[in-house]
């Protein structure tokens, strides 16, 4: 199973990162290989200053040797000896009518235990009804398939409440699909394979709907301030960014999640009744997308 992962794995990169350098037009991923200390190693993939993505990074990564024992504690299985393979992506684009997106696939063992977990999720900023629908029905058509395995209503949940700023009282987007800790049986391979070959339907429309819009000072303004809530989640909440830095991961990899130009403003608060004050009152408040009509 964990070589077979790791070569669909790697294909999965290589199709994201060509479907996305095309969506963009004007900039090529630069990869750099890396090794880590204590076993294994990967290839992290980074797009800056392009056409539509402003900066944005797709990993792959495949390590393995001994957690400490008091990580080792925090996960489920047995001992200390543990492999990971994964891809992990996060895409900022410059303009803020298209979402930002975030997806990750990946396979685990630690000890006699192993385990597949990923999904993918959506954070807009000036936000269409028609790309929250179109995003969450591709993931539940990839759950539909895979059913019991793959429940879509549960990881939808499940999305909803990961991605929740806590400190905030706010959700970080609109949601997707979110699993973890799910049994690694060929029933469970195969929806993971479903449902990373469907990042791409989920996610390129939406840019090529949206890259071409104009937009104002005002909402760039916007979007930089509102990348601070993806910073704050991905520093102090996000698992896999918790991962990688307790098993001696590659830093810079790791934090290319990070947005390029983030703005923090004391105490703001946007105009009542404006698209700004919109987006937390009503767009990132679950809602069942996928039984509505874009």
């Amino acid at each position: 199973m964990h070589d077979r992962a790791v070569a669909y794995l790697r294909d999965l990169q290589d199709r994201i990162c060509a479907g996305l350098a095309a969506a963009d037009g004007g900039a090529a991923f630069r990869e750099d290989t890396w090794q880590r200390p204590g076993g294994g190693g990967g290839r992290s993939r980074v797009i800056e200053n392009g056409a539509v993505f402003e900066k944005g990074g797709v990993n792959f990564s495949e390590v393995y040797g001994e957690l400490s024992p008091e990580f080792a504690k925090q996960l489920p299985g047995d001992g200390l000896k543990f492999t990971a393979a994964g891809v992990s992506l996060v895409i900022h684009p410059r303009s803020p009518l298209v979402p930002t997106v975030h997806a990750n696939f990946r396979y685990l063992t630690h000890g006699a235990k192993k385990w597949f977990g990923g999904g993918g999720d959506l954070t807009p900023y000036y936000p269409f009804k028609e790309d929250a629908v179109h995003f969450h029905k591709v993931w539940k058509k990839a759950c539909d398939a895979h059913a019991p395995v793959a429940d879509y209503a549960k990881m939808k949940r499940e999305c909803d409440e990961y991605f929740f700023l806590k400190h905030r009282n706010e959700a970080r987007g609109v949601g997707g699909i979110f699993f973890d800790y799910v049994d690694a049986t060929e029933e469970a391979f195969a929806f993971v394979r479903a449902a990373g070959d469907a990042f791409i339907d989920a996610y390129l429309p939406i840019v090529e709907r949206r890259k071409g819009l104009a937009y104002t000072p005002e909402q760039r303004f916007f979007q930089e301030y509102r990348r601070g809530r993806y910073v704050e989640f991905n520093l102090v909440y996000d698992r896999g960014t918790v991962f990688g830095l307790k098993t001696d991961g590659r830093t810079e990899s790791i934090l290319m999640s990070l947005p390029p130009v983030v703005r923090y403003v004391y105490d703001y608060k946007p105009a009542p009744g404006s698209p700004e004050a919109e987006l937390t009152e009503y767009w990132l408040k679950p809602k069942d997308w996928a039984a509505m009509e874009g």
